[in-house]
């Protein structure tokens, strides 16, 4: 069995949602998390919030990021066990981000070492 990031692309991070919204989409997205980990296929996953980020570009300077350079900003992710990328693309399908228009999740899988 494998291990598959489930990356989640928000077309428009700039975007404020309203607090109320945003319950509604973390409660949905818990209830997700749950039938995965249900299926004992979970292993972790995480938010990455926008503040206090930061991006160092190849001739080392550092940017206050990623703001303003790009519109498509991560989310965050969580991390599936699957037997096929296919099982794992099964289990992005239900994820809550994908009702924000543009937004999509991306499945990759994670290299062994």
């Amino acid at each position: 069995m494998k291990e598959y990031a489930l990356i989640f692309r928000h077309e428009d991070g700039q975007k404020v949602a309203s607090p109320e919204q945003i319950q509604i989409w973390m409660k949905q997205t818990m209830d997700w998390i749950t039938t995965i980990a249900a299926k004992n296929k979970f292993v972790s996953g995480t938010g990455l919030p926008f503040d206090d980020a930061r991006v160092v570009h190849a001739n080392k300077t550092v940017t206050n990021g990623p703001f303003g350079e790009i519109k498509e900003t991560i989310g965050g992710y969580i991390i599936v066990k699957a037997d096929t990328v296919d099982e794992a693309v099964e289990f992005a399908k239900g994820c809550p981000v994908l009702q924000g228009e543009g937004n999509t999740v991306e499945v990759r899988t994670i290299a062994n070492h």
